[in-house]
């Protein structure tokens, strides 16, 4: 298997600040996983989206509203978010990366796609940047990939929910969004009755455990729940929104997965897309060598390679929310 890694100079040039933890040696981690995953790497540096494409996702005032402050200098989005003049240019490429790794993998049988980017996306809203994240990558892809009338399931293990995905398409048949995360958690929404509205009503899984969690509860989400929807939704494409922050050494969070326990998910996600067709986004992690560790082991999962390890075990709260999401999912998808 083939690893397209898409990333660019740019990305280092978005300054969140000195002490702000989604800085730019995140990426070097995640670059040195891509190469120490073993597989043959392809560097792409993605070019800048056109903004007609982010109006799929994003208002046109708001894009524009982004533009005009970064050219103005830049300063605080909100209280975690950071622009400077060169994160413009960052975040369209950011956005850019996905809709260039889906060209890039219609015409590759063997490869998949990781991209080391940043700014990331998953909390961004319709017309906010919060999170510290200014536009919605992954939701671009999706809805490029809906535009042209694909199926795509979306599965987001970053360690907060993503409320900006979840938002952009929980009205939407097409689209399945899952996530596991840790609840209650920034940024506050995620709880196991938020299933989608009208048409897209059963296309939101979400999996909220509470802090302690280990990768024991993850694997059996994912042998319960994540696997059997995926099957029964057959996904043409799907979307990792890749957060490294439930692992256990991470700063910023309290879920106790281990490098193994990404691998795991990984491999699960293989059986129901084939790796040209997994496209994976780095969206949050903070601490450096576990995001090299579980880049590598996501790749491995991807294509199979992957040599299973230890995993945490859960407190009895993590099992009791696990069986309320198997309760809650089971009203739209046959599950266990």
């Amino acid at each position: 298997m083939e690893v397209i890694l898409f990333t660019h100079p740019v990305f280092a040039l978005h300054d969140t600040g000195a002490w702000h933890p989604e800085r730019p040696a995140r990426l070097d981690a995640a670059e040195r996983g891509v190469v120490s995953s073993g597989f043959a790497v392809r560097r792409i540096a993605p070019g800048e989206i056109d903004v007609e494409l982010l109006h799929l996702v994003h208002r046109p005032e708001y894009v524009e509203a982004i533009r005009r402050f970064c050219a103005a200098g830049g300063g605080a989005l909100d209280q975690d978010t950071i622009a400077v003049p060169d994160s413009w240019e960052a975040a369209l490429r950011s956005a850019a990366a996905g809709v260039e790794a889906i060209d890039q993998l219609r015409t590759n049988d063997d490869a998949t796609a990781f991209l080391a980017i940043r700014p990331p996306g998953h909390h961004a809203l319709v017309n906010q940047a919060m999170g510290f994240c200014i536009f919605n990558n992954v939701a671009v892809s999706a809805a490029v990939l809906r535009a042209a009338g694909a199926r795509v399931a979306i599965i987001d293990w970053d360690v907060h929910h993503g409320n900006g995905t979840q938002d952009s398409f929980d009205e939407d048949p097409e689209v399945l969004y899952v996530s596991l995360h840790q609840y209650p958690f920034y940024p506050g929404g995620g709880s196991v009755v938020e299933v989608g509205v009208g048409p897209g009503e059963g296309t939101v899984v979400n999996i909220p455990v509470p802090a302690g969690t280990g990768g024991d509860v993850y694997r059996e989400a994912f042998d319960r729940l994540v696997g059997p929807v995926l099957a029964q939704f057959k996904p043409e494409w799907i979307l990792i929104s890749s957060g490294y922050d439930a692992h256990e050494d991470d700063p910023l969070a309290e879920i106790r997965l281990l490098d193994s326990d990404y691998g795991f998910m990984a491999s699960t996600l293989r059986r129901f897309a084939p790796p040209n067709r997994v496209i994976t986004f780095l969206e949050g992690g903070y601490h450096l060598p576990a995001i090299t560790l579980a880049t590598a082991a996501t790749l491995r999962g991807l294509a199979g390679t992957h040599e299973d390890g230890a995993t945490r075990r859960s407190p009895d709260g993590s099992h009791i929310a696990l069986e309320r999401a198997v309760e809650i999912t089971s009203r739209h998808w046959d599950v266990d």
